[in-house]
């Protein structure tokens, strides 16, 4: 009998197919980096800015891999339910230590477009910029996210 696959297998293998469509459509090679999640979360979230970047449309899939998995990292860093990090229509995540809710809106919510939360987890646009920019909308005492930002150093 097959071993099953879990679902983090399944999310790894759609976020590699994603890249490396994304890869195609720049007329680059598939990705040929290290095989480890994070660098290939990395590699999926840049292909799509650098698209962005040269006026191309990226991916949907691409992007819906990048927002989802660059949120789960978050979520990783800074778990707790005190906060909603919303990136419609691709997803949310509760982070941050502090009072839990249970119903309703939440008591901080912070709500960005895919692009500019790719942005700012990989370090292309500073936190400050995107809320006075109002590229990023952020409600409630714990809706800094500055210090949990960005998620991996800039290259």
């Amino acid at each position: 009998m097959p071993a099953r696959t879990t679902a983090a297998q399944r999310r790894r293998a759609a976020l590699r197919t994603a890249l490396d469509a994304q890869l195609a459509a720049l007329g680059e090679p598939p990705y040929a980096g290290p095989d480890r999640p994070s660098a290939v979360l990395i590699a999926c979230a840049d292909a799509v800015l650098r698209a962005r970047a040269a006026g191309h449309a990226p991916e949907r899939a691409a992007v819906r891999a990048a927002v989802r998995g660059t949120l789960d990292e978050l979520a990783a860093r800074a778990p707790g339910h005190s906060l909603e990090v919303r990136v419609p229509p691709f997803g949310a995540v509760q982070v941050v230590e502090g009072p839990r809710h249970t119903r309703g809106t939440p008591p901080g919510v912070v709500e960005t477009d895919p692009a500019t939360w790719l942005a700012l987890a990989m370090g292309r646009t500073p936190w400050s910029e995107a809320v006075a920019g109002h590229a990023v909308t952020a409600s409630g005492v714990r809706a800094d996210l500055g210090p949990l930002l960005p998620l991996w150093p800039s290259p």
